[in-house]
């Protein structure tokens, strides 16, 4: 083999490069990291404050699971769970998100929310499957805080709710609850919020809250009354069914409204103060601010009477009964008028503005100068009956003319309007005035009378039978004659005539029987006299006692 076949070559030098010092397989765990770092930051830089919150239990709640919402949003988580200091509650430890932070104020409330059911309805049904839930509720207050004090129950109108918060005082026997309604012509528009009870003054104060837009129905003529339940009335006025709605027939509540024919008066602010009144009629008395009193003493019985009975003049309603007793108010033995009579004062309250007089001091000044002039002339008050069923009275004031008088009197520095009985009282006197008539008529005499008249009846008969036998030979002797048969006639009439009287005929019986009768009724009545002019009033009243019966005389007997 030749070299020409294999040529030769220097052979070219090595080339040497620089290994990496670094693997690109390094950036797969530097990209972790920094995921990790940007995780944590994002975790750091979205993580809220952490907050205590104070509840009287920790029943339902759980750490790590119970959530914090608001508005079904999740703001935060139960980290923990401690009892307080003095343990009369325990302390939650709640990790809350950076969005939270801005509801987080000193009036900021948190309650638990779990499954409750009512008379105004059941709630928190979702939590029987989700669990038990932290519902917060966002305050007004622009400071800042870390520590709460969870609610009992959740508030009944959340914060920020736009309406109308007013307070409400009651003394009467009735009381309210949270949650029950405030009716307006049917329409629930707004409920009782809290309630409290001042010791001091004996007087139960609710805040209440009406909703938009109806708290603009709420003006200072305004007024509130008791609409619970089904109301049923007996008075003077008859009977009266009220209620409020559905929910009121089941629960408490309270109406309100403004009285018919009163302006509507202004608008009310935050916190004005309104009373509750036992009914409507209570409640529109209130609409008159000036009234004039008056005395009426009352011979008659005053059972039936109540405080606030209407007071009417000719049916027109004029003012109520104030008191229907002044005697407890003052000593008898500073009474003139009373010496003569005992009577019962009543005191009567009457309202210029029910008569179209202005409800001022003017208005009572001509309404005072009216009733004067009225009583002068005649002007009587009579306790009249209102409704048969319960006996209720109201006092009406009525012009008798033929009973004028000349001077006005006073009772414990009130004028006097003179009275008159009542409708039973003047058919007692008028029973009274009967039985005294009766009492004098001489019944023992009108009897022995009759006795009298009945002997001489039956002698009569029998001479008038003599007689019509004499006439009736008289007239066989002479039956020929044509006069004679005339006067024959004439004797067979009064023949007839006198047999039918005589002793043993039918008519001479039947005037027997009632001239017997007649004896008969006025013995019987001479015992009801005795009695009448003993008792007068037993004509309408049974005393109870038995009608004594006094034996009759033996007709045959000689004694």
């Amino acid at each position: 083999m030749s070299n020409d076949q294999f040529p030769t070559s220097e052979p070219k030098p090595a080339e040497i490069k620089t290994a990496r010092s670094v693997s690109f397989i390094w950036l797969i765990p530097l990209i972790a990291l920094l995921i990790g770092g940007w995780m944590l930051y994002y975790q750091w830089a979205n993580k809220g404050p952490i907050i205590e919150i104070e509840f009287t239990t920790a029943e339902g709640i759980e750490a790590g699971n119970t959530k914090i919402k608001y508005r079904n949003v999740d703001l935060g988580v139960i980290k923990s769970i401690a009892l307080n200091k003095e343990s009369t509650g325990v302390l939650a430890t709640a990790q809350m998100s950076n969005t939270a932070e801005p509801l987080l104020t000193q009036d900021t409330n948190f309650w638990v929310v779990s499954p409750k059911i009512s008379y105004t309805g059941v709630s928190g049904l979702s939590t029987l499957i989700s669990g038990v839930y932290i519902e917060i509720s966002p305050g007004q207050s622009t400071e800042a805080a870390d520590d709460f004090i969870a609610l009992a129950d959740p508030p009944v109108t959340p914060k920020g709710t736009p309406g109308l918060r007013i307070s409400l005082n009651s003394n009467d026997q009735f009381a309210y609850s949270k949650g029950d309604p405030i009716i307006y012509k049917g329409l629930s528009v707004g409920q009782f919020e809290d309630i409290h009870f001042d010791f001091k003054e004996r007087i139960v104060y609710y805040d209440a809250f009406i909703k938009a837009p109806y708290h603009q129905l709420v003006t200072t003529n305004t007024k509130f009354w008791d609409a619970s339940g089904l109301s049923i009335n007996l008075d003077a006025n008859g009977i009266s069914i009220k209620t409020g709605n559905i929910q009121t027939m089941l629960t408490n509540g309270i109406a309100f409204d403004v009285p018919l024919g009163m302006k509507n008066g202004e608008p009310v602010n935050n916190g004005a103060k309104f009373d509750i009144y036992k009914n409507y009629e209570a409640a529109d008395k209130q609409r008159y601010k000036h009234s004039v009193s008056f005395v009426v003493l009352v011979s008659d019985s005053i059972r039936g009477l109540k405080v606030g009975a209407p007071v009417e003049y000719r049916g027109v309603l004029v003012g109520h009964v104030a008191s229907t007793n002044l005697l407890q108010e003052q000593s008898l033995a500073t009474s003139e008028i009373l010496e003569e009579d005992f009577k019962i004062p009543v005191l009567i309250s009457l309202q210029p503005g029910r008569v179209n007089l202005p409800d001022s001091q003017e208005g009572l000044l001509l309404l005072r100068q009216q009733n004067f002039y009225w009583i002068r002339q005649g002007l009587k008050a009579a306790l009249k009956s209102g409704n048969l069923i319960t006996g209720s009275l109201f006092v009406e004031l009525q012009h008798h003319n033929d009973k004028p008088v000349k001077q006005l009197t006073q009772f414990s520095g009130y004028p006097v309007i003179p009275s008159i009985g009542n409708d039973f009282a003047q058919i007692t006197a008028k029973a009274n005035q009967f039985i005294n008539t009766l009492n004098k008529l001489p019944l023992e005499k009108i009897t022995n009378s009759g006795d009298a008249l009945l002997v001489e009846s039956v002698q009569t008969l029998k001479e008038i039978k003599s007689l019509s036998r004499n006439v009736k030979k008289l007239v066989s002797s002479i039956e020929n004659d044509k006069l004679s048969n005339k006067m024959a006639d004439t004797l067979d009439n009064l023949t007839q005539l006198s047999t039918d009287y005589s002793q043993g005929s039918k008519t001479y019986e039947e005037l027997l029987r009632s001239l017997t009768s007649l004896t008969s009724v006025m013995y019987e009545l001479k015992p009801l006299l005795n009695q009448v002019n003993q008792q007068p009033n037993s004509l309408i009243f049974n005393s109870g006692k038995g009608v004594s019966i006094e034996p009759k005389k033996h007709r045959g007997s000689s004694q």
